[in-house]
């Protein structure tokens, strides 16, 4: 199954170039967030292939304007041809706001997936928009990533961790690809295709697009 996962700017490629073809073969589409929901309605617009997202920690305009056509997976997990998809968007609360969360409000908020993670004996692609605590994240609060989510990972071995909020225009110690454990981590910066059945980097890396 191909995946095409997004976040934090819109790519020029996909919306200012676009054309239908460019989507041609992609299974499923996942925002990690801060991305404006117009842009997200556009992309739904033009496939048959849902639109999954979770909320950035920029994204309160989608209380007036949501994402047409697009399904929110926040504090949920949604399955895709027997896929099961675990989201969990916001960033570290640096200031006030509706999508940023303590670490400790964010260890409240996997408590409450208790009862679907059993019922769903775990889950397959976590889907976040700030990375883990020390796995591509930055040292500033702002960018911090959540231990929460490593504490997922360990337990749940998911096959992919796909985040935002940490761009690769931000320096080189940004990576697009990581592996802790048995988890492919993504950082979804922009954009970048996937193989769900890939199950090394040399075979993550030549399906992405690339700047074009």
């Amino acid at each position: 199954m191909r995946i095409l996962t997004i976040a934090d700017e819109e790519s020029a490629y996909l919306w200012d170039h676009f054309e239908k073809s460019k989507l041609d073969g992609i299974d499923l589409i996942i925002s990690c967030g801060d991305l404006h929901p117009h842009y997200l309605s556009f992309l739904a617009t033009f496939t048959s292939a849902p639109v999954l997202y979770v909320h950035g920690n920029h994204d309160e305009k989608y209380k007036k304007i949501p994402p047409e056509g697009c399904i929110c997976i926040d504090d949920d997990i949604f399955i895709f041809n027997g896929i099961r998809i675990l989201g969990l968007g916001g960033s570290m609360r640096y200031r006030p706001g509706t999508y940023q969360y303590t670490e400790k409000e964010m260890q409240w908020r996997v408590r409450k997936l208790r009862w679907k993670l059993f019922r769903n004996h775990g889950f397959d692609i976590l889907v976040t928009h700030a990375p883990a605590y020390q796995l591509g994240d930055g040292r500033d609060l702002p960018h911090q990533g959540f231990k929460s989510f490593i504490t997922l990972i360990d337990k749940y071995s998911p096959r992919f961790f796909l985040h935002g909020h940490v761009h690769m225009s931000y320096g080189r110690q940004y990576k697009r690809y990581d592996k802790y454990q048995n988890t492919h981590i993504i950082n979804a910066y922009d954009r970048f295709v996937f193989d769900y059945e890939a199950d090394t980097e040399e075979e993550l890396v030549p399906t992405y697009y690339g700047v074009m």
